[in-house]
C-alpha cells in the first residue's frame, strides 16, 4: 500500500486509458518560477513562451500526447504560490478553467484537479 491518498484515483485514470500528470508547485513563489515548473512537469516545447497565452496554448493543444485519450493534471503543493502571488495564481486558476472548458467543448479530455493537504 502507497501512502500517497491520490494512487488509488491515479490508478483508475490510468486503468481508463488516460494519462496522467503532476504538477508538484512546492516552493514556487512567483510567476517565473511556476512557468519554469509546467514546462518541465508538463514536457512543454522549446515555444513554449512562459507567459500566460503560451500557457493556454499548451494545454489546449490537442496534438500533445496522442497516445492516451485524455489528460489528468495534478497540481500538488499549491498553496504558497497562492498566498505568495495571489494575482497571478488568479490567473493561473483562470488558465487551468478555460483550458478544460476548451478540452470539454472539443472532447480531447484534459481534467485539472487542485490536491488539498501537503504533498509527500
Amino acid at each position: 500500500m502507497t501512502s500517497e491518498p491520490l494512487a488509488p484515483v491515479l490508478e483508475a485514470v490510468r486503468a481508463a486509458g488516460l494519462s496522467t500528470v503532476s504538477l508538484d508547485l512546492t516552493g514556487v513563489r512567483d510567476k517565473a518560477a511556476f512557468m519554469d515548473r509546467c514546462a518541465r512537469a508538463l514536457e512543454l516545447p522549446d515555444w513554449f513562451g512562459r507567459n500566460w497565452d503560451a500557457l493556454a496554448d499548451c494545454l489546449t493543444d490537442a496534438g500533445r500526447k496522442p497516445s492516451a485519450p485524455g489528460r489528468l493534471l495534478v497540481v500538488t503543493g499549491w498553496q504558497e504560490y497562492a498566498e505568495a502571488a495571489p494575482q497571478d495564481w488568479i490567473v493561473a486558476q483562470e488558465v487551468f478553467t478555460d483550458a478544460v472548458a476548451y478540452a470539454r467543448e472539443r472532447g480531447t479530455g484534459l481534467e485539472i484537479v487542485l490536491a488539498l493537504g501537503t504533498h509527500p
